[in-house]
């Protein structure tokens, strides 16, 4: 059984919004207005909102329908996803400055572990505060960072000071933080679980702590295990360098419903020839196909 080490120093980096303040960056007529990157119309999808815009409820993933319902006066602007590509290895350059041991994540996060850095430097928060400045300095970008033993509870406190703010959760602090935690905010526990634990009477990291091995397993099969040992500090944290990519996707979103099946296998030929060449381009292969279909009322 492996507990988290105490003298692993690692920084969870994720850019404040990093689509929606890539367009303000690039555009003054956007800077310090609600943006959303993505469709507006009757099938789009927010695919990053800037903060101006979350003050009104406007969040990733939500139709474009409803985010201009929530937000009248929001801008839509569409993803230029190879400018993001661009700034992102930018980024990482500042990482690499400090440590090899580099994870990403996507384009706009990454865990690095900074125990032995390049800087000598023995504070984990003072590095992530440092790489802060520069991506601020040199790029015109915020981040915020979670610094912890763990790649779990460091993620988990890069969210907590958003925007442009940083949280250390020390080793000692890590128990009572899980403790505190409501169970939502695990990792591994989706809507479904979560709604299965609250009716166990299961809300926070402390309730869970309190249920034994056995009734996890009983209830949850093999996450049980995982939610036994999560909460308790035990699990596997190593930052990887070399992290493969798992997963290449292809998706089209249509202006009308599509009816007919003739029409609906051209357009799969179609996607799946782009997810073709996105496979050669990467020189990865799979061994899994997943299809994914979304409906009108945005239900998957």
């Amino acid at each position: 059984m492996e507990t988290i080490s105490k003298y692993r120093k690692i920084i969870h980096i994720d850019m404040d919004a990093f689509f929606a303040s890539v367009e303000q960056l690039d555009s003054k007529e956007l800077r310090g207005k609600p943006i959303a990157v993505g469709g507006g119309g009757e099938r789009g999808a927010v695919a990053a909102a800037s903060y101006e815009a979350r003050k009104f409820n406007v969040r990733s993933a939500m139709s474009g329908v409803l985010a201009k319902k929530n937000c009248p006066h929001l801008i839509f602007v569409k993803p230029r996803f190879e400018r993001y590509k661009e700034i992102s290895p930018k980024i990482r350059k500042i990482f690499y400055e400090y440590t090899d041991l580099v994870e990403p994540l996507s384009l706009d996060e990454a865990y690095l572990d900074v125990t032995e850095n390049k800087k000598g430097n023995p504070s984990a928060s003072l590095i992530a505060k440092e790489i802060r400045q520069r991506i601020s300095d040199e790029l015109q970008l915020n981040a915020s960072a979670g610094i912890s033993n763990s790649k779990f509870v460091a993620k988990i406190a890069s969210d907590i000071n958003k925007p442009n703010g940083q949280k250390t959760i020390l080793p000692e602090d890590v128990l009572q933080f899980l403790e505190e935690l409501p169970i939502e905010k695990f990792f591994g526990i989706g809507k479904v679980s979560a709604s299965k634990m609250y009716s166990l009477g299961i809300f926070n990291g402390k309730n869970l702590k309190d249920k034994t091995k056995e009734f996890l397993t009983q209830h949850f099969k093999s996450s049980g295990s995982h939610y036994y040992k999560i909460v308790r500090g035990i699990q596997h944290s190593e930052v990887k360098s070399n992290r493969l990519r798992k997963s290449v996707a292809a998706e089209h979103t249509f202006v009308k419903n599509l009816t007919s099946e003739i029409y609906m296998i051209e357009k799969l030929e179609k996607i799946s020839e782009e997810l073709e060449q996105r496979l050669i381009r990467s020189k990865v292969s799979g061994k899994t196909i997943t299809l994914k279909i979304k409906y009108s009322d945005f239900k998957t």
